[in-house]
């Protein structure tokens, strides 16, 4: 079975995100998509555009010193929705991360428009962030 061109579209963002990859990552994302970040750190809450979206995930590298990865474990997709499951590691000084999250993408022509990220475990995030 081929897979949803949906899926396709969302794995090819995740390779972008991984090669730091922003031409790409801008073509992936509506210009009004909205990426909302779960937990109590500075990351979370709704970020707003693709220029913001664009920002968090630079921010994301900057704080972890170029160590944060996240690694595609499962993806699920039809004609509006994708919903993926990764892990997410990194390294800040002394603290470790290593988390499992939910995202779920909205899919309007070809472009995520909404973004929605679950923690399995916001306190270590939280923590991380700090």
């Amino acid at each position: 079975m081929a897979e949803h061109p949906n899926a396709k579209l969302v794995r090819r963002g995740y390779e972008a995100f991984s090669a730091g990859d922003v031409a790409t990552l801008s073509e992936l994302l509506a210009e009004d998509a909205v990426q909302h970040m779960p937990g109590h750190n500075v990351f979370s809450g709704d970020h707003k555009g693709r220029a913001a979206i664009l920002a968090l995930y630079g921010e994301l590298g900057s704080r972890s010193n170029g160590t944060l990865r996240v690694s595609l474990e499962e993806i699920y997709a039809n004609d509006d929705r994708v919903i993926t499951v990764y892990r997410s590691t990194g390294k800040r000084g002394d603290n470790h991360l290593d988390t499992r999250h939910a995202l779920v993408f909205r899919i309007r022509d070809g472009k995520a428009t909404d973004l929605l990220d679950v923690a399995a475990d916001e306190s270590t995030d939280d923590a991380f962030w700090a």
